[in-house]
């Protein structure tokens, strides 16, 4: 529930301004409708005002889902806040629904009394049907606990638009900038922004700017003149670091960590991908960046797409592939090489709902398993996990640092809702990351043999770059002698084999940070996450601490290996609450790893977790335990 701060005239007319701590708007519509961008420019619009910003896009599959069906509806939702934000926001204060079908799928997520702004014109008898609705919600009083704003966008925007000399079908186009101007109105948000995104973005095409521009306007103006609306609400900045930041979304930080991450170890990124939803932004982002000598290769499949970053990797480049879950497994014979090869690789995977093909536009964690052990034989490898959507950066620049010092495959777990989602990001200074170091092998003692599986301290072998005089060795799927290299089936190599290259994973322990505790180190519950449960989870726990409820949380981002004090930490408390977005593949996993039960809390329905379910967990676990 939103908190008023304050209340006061508008100055205009019985106008009143009500500010508030934080506000969550959702636009809702077709999936042709442009619900997408006009959350997009709000996001942007409230971040340039100072505000902290998380988001949350949900759209069909379907490219171009049937106009006016339930299962067409594409929604974003933008949480905007004096304070910082964690979570695209439990209920909605804010709906804007642009025919009966948005309505029927997002108004049961609309707070009593919160604000409900309805495209009046698309609620006829054909599209009530699509909807099915037997009647008119908008004159049953169905909507009586909302504060109902019915408002003829289809006709004002016509209105708007008709100076611009558009066609009737492409003037109707700007009717989300018409909603997102009522929206600009209601909630105090200046129009610029947009307006100067509007001229860039349609420069070359003046009917089409002046159209959007007009759509803009003419819906802020509605909001100002009209006499249904006597209310008006504001968030002010939120107090945040100095610095500069930017607006991102996990799939660009992610880019932008790869990219950065290539640019420490000074070599060339090469990515060798296909896409797939919802990971393709990374592709798009990077391919944006042949200046800083980044090479993006779109191939025929997964398989070819791996095996041509292993190439390059081969080759001496700092390689990636990315992808989703059913990617991944079309790339699982292609990362067991690489494990084999002991190459460098990072795989992000971004992950969807599953199994097959899907729910390939909603968010999942149920490919943990397959990270860590969804290969054949014994094939290790580090597995990472991304938290937010700006932390997509800083864990793509650890999994390229981690590939490079140990020379091995990293896979970086991220997910449709960090990876779709967006917030400030504050742009980090270059001395600040990690150095990538990187020493090629460039000759050998005087009559000694390249040995190209010879370790150091790290069980790492030497990266040497093919074409090397006096480097010359063999390389491929086939075990190799540990420090010769050569092909060998002799059973106690390949056993030492096997054992060495997973204590090279295990070393990896060595240099990344200890698992950290929020709240007391001991105590009745912890709260235990991984991935993008991240925000939902902190801010279920802040908010029972402020109510003085024996809860703690702690969450993992290092999944293989784990955090050397895990087991330490686990063992500290009564009883391990794991939610997660699945059927409890942490909760087995932290089971045969560090020897502790815990109480699942499993949700597979496309949709991060709320705060308040979680909250409601932590209360019934608690309950349970007293009981007993």
């Amino acid at each position: 529930m939103v908190v008023a701060t304050q209340s006061q005239d508008a100055g205009k007319g019985s106008d009143k301004v009500i500010e508030l701590e934080e506000i969550t708007v959702r636009f809702a519509g077709d999936s042709g409708d442009g619900m997408q961008l006009a959350g997009t420019q709000l996001t942007d619009t409230s971040a340039i005002f100072g505000n902290d910003v998380c988001t949350l896009p949900d759209y069909p599959a379907e490219i171009r889902a049937p106009a006016g069906s339930l299962g067409g509806v594409s929604g974003f939702q933008v949480h905007f806040g004096s304070r910082k934000l964690r979570t695209p926001g439990d209920t909605i204060n804010a709906l804007v629904a642009m025919n009966p079908a948005a309505l029927k799928t997002n108004v049961a997520d609309l707070e009593p009394g919160g604000v409900l702004v309805v495209n009046e014109d698309a609620f006829n008898k054909v599209n009530l049907q699509k909807a099915q609705y037997e009647t008119n919600p908008l004159e049953d009083d169905s909507l009586k606990k909302y504060q109902l704003f019915k408002v003829p966008m289809d006709r004002l925007n016509a209105e708007a638009c008709k100076e611009a000399g558009l066609t009737g079908r492409a003037a109707g186009r700007c009717k989300n900038f018409f909603a997102l101007g009522v929206v600009y109105w209601l909630f105090g948000r200046s129009m610029e922004p947009t307006l100067k995104w509007v001229e860039q973005k349609f420069g070359a095409k003046p009917a089409v700017a002046d159209a959007n521009s007009r759509a803009l306007k003419g819906g802020y103006y509605f909001g100002e003149t009209a006499e249904m609306f006597t209310v008006r609400y504001t968030v002010a900045p939120a107090k945040i670091t100095p610095g500069k930041y930017r607006r991102v979304s996990g799939n660009e930080a992610t880019a932008i960590g790869l990219a950065a991450a290539a640019c420490r170890a000074k070599k060339p990124l090469f990515l060798g991908t296909y896409p797939i939803t919802p990971a393709s932004d990374i592709l798009h982002e990077l391919a944006r960046f042949k200046n800083f000598d980044v090479r993006v290769f779109q191939a025929e499949d997964e398989i070819a797409a791996v095996c041509s970053a292993i190439g390059a990797s081969f080759g001496g480049a700092l390689a990636v592939t990315t992808t989703s879950g059913p990617g991944m497994a079309l790339k699982t014979e292609g990362i067991g090489l690489a494990v084999m090869t002991e190459l460098p690789l990072v795989i992000v995977n971004v992950q969807r709902g599953g199994p097959s093909t899907g729910l390939p536009t909603k968010t999942e964690q149920a490919d943990l398993f397959q990270a860590v052990w969804g290969r054949n034989s014994e094939t290790p490898l580090c597995v990472l996990a991304a938290a937010t959507p700006a932390d997509c950066f800083d864990m793509a620049v650890e999994a390229c640092r981690i590939a490079v010092e140990y020379m091995t495959p990293v896979i970086l777990l991220t997910d449709a809702y960090i990876a779709n989602g967006a917030e400030p990001w504050r742009i980090p200074d270059e001395d600040s990351l990690p150095r990538l170091d990187i020493e090629h092998p460039t000759a050998c003692e005087d009559g000694q043999r390249f040995r190209p599986y010879e370790r150091d301290d790290k069980l790492s072998r030497p990266w040497a770059i093919p074409g090397t005089p006096g480097l010359e060795h063999r390389i491929g799927g086939l075990e190799k002698s540990d420090g010769a290299g050569d092909v060998c089936y002799d059973p106690m190599n390949h056993e030492h084999m096997i054992k060495t290259r997973r204590a090279k994973i295990d070393k990896i322990a060595d240099t990344i940070p200890d698992l950290t505790v929020v709240g007391d180190e001991s105590g009745d519950l912890l709260v235990l996450g991984w991935g993008g449960t991240y925000g939902p989870i902190l801010s279920a726990v802040e908010r029972c601490r402020d109510d003085g409820v024996n809860v703690s949380c702690a969450h993992l981002k290092y999944l293989d290996p784990l955090p050397k004090n895990t087991a330490d930490v686990l063992k500290r408390f009564k009883q391990i609450l794991i939610p997660e977005l699945n059927l409890g593949q942490l909760r087995t996993y932290i089971r045969a790893t560090c020897m502790v039960d815990s109480v699942p809390f499993s949700k597979v329905q496309g949709m991060p977790f709320r705060i308040g379910e979680i909250v409601a967990k932590i209360e019934e676990v608690l309950s349970n335990g007293k009981k007993s």
